[in-house]
């Protein structure tokens, strides 16, 4: 439509006709004259609004569906955040409460053997294929540690130390091929020499070559002169192969250390040497065999009467 002087006076005389039926609407209520055009309206354009309305749906619940789901979305990732907050203390608890055992282990054997002891944390590992087996401790001369002091743990010997720092000490363990140490057979008091063999067992070379030794036998430390390297009565493990004696003068045994040097935590430092040698004290106590349970048989002696009773009639 062109700008024109009639067509502003046509659109301003609509917009007051427009104005004048929404006042006359409004003030007739349901009486209005204009309520049969409304309906004949909305009969005509319902259809229409419905079929609109049904193409519109679809994209409007795909839109509620996507802010949903990121809000879903949100709440998972929080749980799962929870969740892995919860599995990392209880993972730490577990720790802490492995740790507390090792600790009270490792006091026991010191209290058992009047072991002086420093404790120390392992903090880093050598390697173990082709070069010494070693670990190194949070401890060194600052606390009071010295060259070729004994290191044990709960379970029995871990090695000895060989170099000292001012805060770290480098310490070769028993399982080392060129670590060697005294032993003393529990109960008989047999010596000899246990050499590291690596990861397998401990090869330990028994100076009577007629002695007495069986698979279950427990082996611990003859101690040094000095008490370095080693102070004595240490557990260093048990039995588990007997090589036949074959009349030399020594013989060979293999010995499954108590130590697992591949998970070592806790560690304890012998700086004051014990003023007796406790011999066997320090092993714990062996488990008792189970008792056999007893069997019980039960033995059917034939009575009189029936010995009779089979007995042929002409008898």
């Amino acid at each position: 439509m062109r700008d024109t002087r009639e067509s502003r006076l046509l659109l301003v005389l609509l917009i007051a006709i427009a104005f004048a039926l929404i006042t006359v609407d409004i003030r007739a209520g349901e009486e209005s004259p204009v309520d049969g055009a409304r309906q004949a309206a909305a009969a005509v354009f319902g259809p229409v609004e419905e079929g609109v309305a049904t193409a519109v749906d679809p994209v409007a619940n795909a839109i509620g569906a996507v802010r949903d789901s990121g809000e879903r979305h949100n709440r998972i990732a929080t749980l799962e955040r929870e969740n892995a907050a919860l599995k990392a203390r209880l993972g730490s608890e577990d720790q802490t409460r492995s740790r507390i055992h090792e600790l009270d282990e490792m006091l026991k054997r010191a209290g058992a053997g009047q072991y002086g002891i420093k404790g120390a944390e392992v903090i880093a590992i050598g390697a173990a294929q082709g070069f010494s087996w070693t670990v190194t401790i949070d401890a060194g001369s600052k606390d009071g540690i010295e060259r070729d002091m004994t290191v044990l743990n709960g379970d029995g010997l871990v090695g000895r130390v060989t170099t000292v720092g001012p805060d770290t000490s480098t310490v070769v363990l028993a399982n080392d091929p060129d670590f060697t140490v005294g032993t003393r057979l529990e109960k008989t008091g047999e010596l000899g020499f246990a050499t590291g063999q690596g990861d397998r067992a401990l090869s330990v070379q028994m100076l009577n070559g007629k002695a007495k030794v069986s698979p279950g036998d427990r082996l611990v430390t003859f101690g040094s002169r000095g008490n370095k390297p080693f102070v004595p009565g240490v557990p260093i493990g048990e039995v588990v192969k007997v090589d036949p004696s074959r009349g030399d003068l020594t013989r060979t045994v293999w010995v499954r250390p108590f130590v697992g040097f591949s998970r070592l935590d806790i560690v304890g430092v012998v700086v004051m040497p014990p003023r007796e040698d406790p011999r066997d004290a320090v092993l714990p106590p062996k488990p008792e065999a189970p008792k056999p349970t007893p069997t019980v048989t039960v033995t059917v002696t034939p009575s009189g009467s029936a010995s009779l009773a089979a007995q042929p009639a002409d008898d």
